[in-house]
């Protein structure tokens, strides 16, 4: 007799190629160079370990003061964030959630019935597909389109609502995952108005905002939805301490709702009782989080020093060769580089690992448009990202 297992977990569970490969290498015991590195705390930075440890140990923690949209010391030291940004967000215009990811749960709890739609970007973060299985709503592809650096291609918007009319909202990814790239301030303009002429909301992921490599801030959609660019269109900024403090293990993240006034005291009401009936984020590192975001600015020097000296050694070596290269990237922690075809990616990064025991990641986990894309990580040490690729360039010529 079979067990009945509801639908939305009915994954394909196989281990893939790839997965099974790493498996193997790892317990061979051989070396394996990972550039690949995605969390901050093994990477060898410097924590103020004193300060991140007292932070935790405050005696109001002791008392359970349950607060859904989550206390105010807290929410006023992310407003604060956000001040240090030029923008003025109003504390209670903020809900904390343990993660980005309870975020989106809690937004695709708000906007959506099952069987709505909400229209993403494609090459992104394949995580996404979980999160709306598990909420029951269907994932809807529009493009990112690469000509000398990328786009949002809006004919694909346009497409996409008109195969899925029962979309409530577009996902943007400010600076993308991975392959770097913000919505640039026309884009912003034209999606609100695509947005409010369609009823649609605007999703904005900034976990890696602070991480632009231009002198000058890119904008967040809380600083967009907050004044004329976006003030017809709702809109949601999602950020947390795992990106921007380099604190995934805190569990803390945000949601900032901006938007017309009378739709967003409606969005607030009710994302308050969706996060009253979870009540999931904990009072220490509620109390904590004024330090946490305080401990972002030691952490993202030593992160964008890396980050800067990592793409100057991917550009230095690969100016010595002529078959791969790498594709614009405007910010985040990832670099995608393009190499010749002869071949799956996921061949390829099996190979790599195999015969010059170097991690990478093939690009069809991003959904890239075809093969000859590899993702590599820009927080990997210097040491391990310079001898990872130089083993990596000199496969492919080879090849």
């Amino acid at each position: 007799m079979a067990w009945h297992f509801a639908r939305r977990t009915g994954w394909n569970l196989t281990t893939n190629a790839y997965t099974r490969a790493l498996h193997e290498h790892t317990r061979s015991g051989k070396e394996l160079l990972d550039l690949t590195a995605s969390n901050p705390t093994t990477i060898g930075l410097s924590y103020d370990e004193a300060r991140i440890l007292g932070a935790l140990a405050r005696k109001e923690s002791l008392v359970y003061d349950p607060t859904p949209k989550g206390l105010f010391v807290a929410r006023l030291a992310v407003a604060g964030y956000y001040a240090e940004r030029g923008i003025e967000i109003d504390p209670e215009d903020l809900i904390l959630t343990t993660s980005t990811s309870e975020a989106y749960s809690f937004l695709f709890r708000l906007l959506c019935d099952p069987g709505d739609a909400v229209l993403v970007p494609t090459p992104s973060y394949p995580l996404f597909d979980f999160l709306a299985d598990l909420q029951d709503v269907t994932l809807v592809p529009y493009e990112l389109v690469y000509d000398h650096g990328w786009q949002m291609d809006f004919r694909s918007l346009e497409q996409g609502l008109a195969v899925s009319p029962k979309c409530r909202a577009v996902l943007v990814v400010h600076p993308n995952n991975p392959t770097g790239s913000f919505v640039k301030a026309h884009e912003a303009t034209q999606l609100a108005s695509f947005c409010a002429g369609n009823e649609l909301a605007i999703i904005a992921d900034e976990v890696f905002l602070d991480y632009g490599f231009d002198q000058q801030k890119p904008q967040s959609f809380a600083s967009l939805g907050c004044g004329p660019a976006l003030g017809n269109t709702l809109s949601f900024a999602l950020s947390g301490l795992s990106k921007i403090s380099g604190l995934p293990q805190m569990k803390v993240a945000w949601i900032a709702v901006c938007g017309p006034k009378e739709l967003k005291a409606q969005a607030l009401d009710r994302l308050e009782v969706i996060a009253d009936t979870y009540l999931s984020t904990n009072a220490p590192v509620q109390w904590a989080i004024p330090e946490l975001l305080a401990e972002r600015h030691a952490i993202q020097r030593q992160l964008l020093a890396r980050i800067h000296t990592n793409l100057a050694e991917l550009d230095r070596q690969l100016g010595t060769q002529k078959l791969c290269s790498r594709l614009k990237v405007e910010g985040g922690w990832y670099v995608v580089l393009r190499v010749p075809v002869r071949g799956s990616d996921e061949d390829l990064a099996i190979a790599l690992m195999r015969e010059t025991e170097v991690l990478v990641q093939p690009g069809h986990f991003y959904d890239f448009p075809g093969d000859g894309y590899l993702v590599l990580s820009l927080i990997t040490p210097e040491e391990i990202l310079a001898e990872g690729f130089k083993r990596l360039l000199r496969f492919v010529a080879l090849a």
